[in-house]
């Protein structure tokens, strides 16, 4: 069968590999549809890449403007003028959303062309996740989540990143069946190599320093901490806000190590086996049940500190694999703290809930679960 999968952003490109490598093994033509526009670097990519069709997007500056609402306009116009021509030989369309007016576009088409199979992958949710302020006042907002909801229904399948997002939006999906799809990462042996400082207590953070994250929260875990011991914090990844998370983090207490962006597997794995916990540390307003770091923290073994509710909090509780935050403790049970440097059992379930839920392996099972549901009637997919 040709399949074409449809994304916007290269953040999401990990995800979208790992559907091409589910179908392309299984025998199917796979072409990946996406922008040229790299979101977090806000420059264009010249490269090629094997499977991909690339689309020229408008550049944009500013995460949240009408230049990027424009920018994403635009593209959704050109990829679906482009399937329109083809849509005779595409078998399946698998939506990556958002942006939102992907969902309105490959409505349109769906009606014209109903044989074309239709699945709406929900990766993020906008306006809900959007760090703005009342954005659910805000006229041009509420006009954005309008073209998701009003459209979501016209798929043939919809799936989530996770749980969270078939809570939220459970008055536009009702009684439909919708399916959760984790976030996943290849399964590599890993072999433990700790080296944990025995008079710090050392933390972690991984991923892009930007307005989401709540800085405040980590300078304060970082104080709690500190009542037990002094507190270690290094840091890999880098944002626009990185100069005030190191200011805030030292004037908690933190001696601060500053790695940068770091890729290769034995640099991250020697520095998460030398802390205690990552921290998985969101702003409330923010409406993700999954994250990225997570997923990184886990796959080493390292339990989280996580304030993230949804799908990560309810994890914490059941599978024991870190420290659910909120704003008046850390760890504390019975009037007491944990002795949080003595984690070994967390380490241990945080590797084995990987393992679990989150590896390459799981995520092609639950696919093509999906998929022969799908395709039961024209015979099995994949």
């Amino acid at each position: 069968m040709n399949v074409c999968i449809i994304n916007c952003f290269d953040t999401y490109e990990h995800r979208a590999e790992l559907l091409y490598k589910v179908f392309s093994e299984s025998g199917n033509n796979v072409r990946i549809l996406t922008s040229d526009y790299r979101h977090i670097e806000k420059s264009r990519r010249i490269e090629q890449k094997a499977g991909y069709i690339f689309f020229s997007a408008e550049p944009y500056v500013k995460n949240v403007s009408l230049k990027r609402l424009h920018s994403h306009i635009q593209l959704s116009t050109d990829l679906f003028q482009f399937i329109e021509i083809h849509a005779e030989q595409i078998d399946l369309l698998w939506v990556f959303i958002p942006p939102n007016t992907l969902v309105k576009d490959a409505s349109k088409l769906k009606r014209r062309h109903p044989d074309i199979k239709m699945v709406f992958d929900i990766i993020d949710l906008w306006p809900e996740t959007l760090p703005v302020k009342n954005a659910e006042r805000w006229w041009p907002l509420n006009c954005w989540k309008f073209l998701r909801d009003k459209n979501l229904g016209n798929a043939d399948c919809i799936v989530t990143e996770c749980n969270l997002y078939k809570h939220v939006l459970r008055h536009v999906l009702k009684e439909r069946t919708v399916q959760t799809l984790y976030l996943a990462r290849p399964l590599i042996p890993y072999i433990s190599e700790l080296h944990l400082p025995e008079d710090r207590f050392a933390l972690c953070y991984l991923g892009s320093i930007n307005n989401i994250i709540d800085i405040k929260t980590i300078a304060d875990i970082v104080k709690k901490c500190a009542i037990i011991r002094p507190v270690i914090l290094h840091i890999i990844g880098d944002g626009e806000r990185r100069e005030i998370l190191i200011r805030e983090a030292i004037a908690a207490g933190a001696e601060v190590f500053f790695h940068g962006k770091l890729y290769d597997r034995h640099q991250k794995q020697k520095i998460f086996d030398s802390c205690h916990y990552g921290l998985n540390i969101m702003k409330a307003s923010v409406c993700v049940g999954l994250t990225m770091k997570s997923v990184d923290y886990l796959e080493f073994g390292l339990p989280v500190i996580n304030n993230i509710r949804g799908d990560t909090w309810e994890a914490v509780k059941k599978y024991r694999i870190g420290i659910n935050y909120n704003d008046q403790i850390l760890g504390k049970e019975n009037g007491s703290y944990y002795v949080l440097t003595e984690n070994a059992a967390y380490r241990r379930n945080a590797r084995a809930f990987f393992e679990d839920k989150l590896t390459e392996g799981v995520f092609k099972e639950k696919a093509m679960n999906i998929f022969s549901g799908m395709f039961s009637s024209m015979g099995t997919m994949i």
